[in-house]
């Protein structure tokens, strides 16, 4: 039996309603997954002096953070897809993600998750390093306002910013202060011609 064409269009309307509560929320938790995945993946890297390594736990402290304080906002206030949102979130998180495999792939076997330095080191300047000098963290900072993005959570991507900032700031300057100490002024140099995290001038040779 046929049914009734405004059964017919209840339906599909409730399937839709439903797939536009659901595809934000498995957006986020596909991007959440495939940064974990990263952080796991073993890779031929040299050892070294590890300065520092407690800004990496609190990066991810901040990302968990962010995951589970933008999913409940969006329950709370009822949210759905956005799609100009949606979609300028999506742009962020594929740009993110291109980034940091560009600076992974740049930094080879001098690649960490903390500040450490190797006997060998090298200073790259190759790849994304031409245009900022901490590509791996710019792209952290776009990760966080795609799940912002993706779910309409503005109240806790703010939230979040207060205290990811301040850890990153700290986290750069120990960074900085380390690679310094490795390279001298051919470091401080770098750093004069190559902006920190956006992009806002063009490669100097």
């Amino acid at each position: 039996m046929w049914l009734h064409p405004t059964k017919w269009s209840y339906k599909i309307l409730t399937i839709v309603k439903t797939t536009a509560v659901i595809v934000p929320v498995v957006s986020v938790l596909v991007i959440y997954l495939g940064r974990m995945t990263e952080l796991n993946t073993k890779r031929d890297t040299v050892r070294g002096v590890v300065k520092e390594n407690l800004t990496l736990r609190l990066f991810m402290l901040v990302g968990a953070l962010m995951l589970m304080g933008s999913l409940t906002e969006y329950f709370l206030r009822k949210q759905s897809m956005h799609w100009l949102t949606f979609l300028a979130g999506w742009s962020f998180a594929l740009a993110s993600f291109a980034i940091r495999r560009r600076a992974i792939a740049a930094l080879g076997q001098f690649w960490s998750l903390h500040v450490e330095i190797r006997k060998e080191h090298q200073l790259v300047q190759t790849g994304p390093f031409r245009w900022v000098r901490h590509p791996t963290y710019s792209s952290m900072i776009l990760e966080l306002l795609a799940v912002g993005m993706i779910l309409n959570a503005a109240f806790s991507l703010a939230i979040v910013w207060l205290v990811f900032v301040p850890i990153l700031v700290w986290r750069i300057r120990l960074e900085e202060a380390a690679l310094v100490e490795k390279f001298g002024e051919g470091y401080r140099n770098y750093q004069r011609r190559t902006p920190a995290l956006l992009p806002y001038r063009r490669p100097q040779l």
